[in-house]
């Protein structure tokens, strides 16, 4: 998945370059051509495609969280482990 970002950025970023070195184009006409045509699609594209990994981690997360909670997977309250010692008196 990264490789074809890189590569996609690579291409914008030539794409950029060669509209702030020809003769009819501009700085600015570059800076917009790299952040319109390369960095808020792909961001876009980014984000939709890792949507399942962190889907995936969060579930992961919460299954450790209630995993800590409750280590016996009941929902009451773990009692004491040792019996408490009476006094005779």
């Amino acid at each position: 998945m990264y490789i074809v970002a890189i590569a996609w950025i690579y291409v914008v970023l030539m794409m950029a370059i060669a509209e702030a070195l020809s003769s009819q184009g501009s700085v600015i006409g570059a800076i917009f051509t790299f952040l319109l045509y390369g960095v808020l699609p792909l961001s876009i594209v980014m984000y939709v495609l890792g949507t399942p990994m962190r889907r995936r981690a969060r579930r992961a997360a919460e299954a450790a969280a209630s995993a800590a909670v409750s280590p016996d997977g009941g929902d009451q309250a773990p009692g004491a482990a040792v019996a408490a010692e009476r006094k005779e008196t």
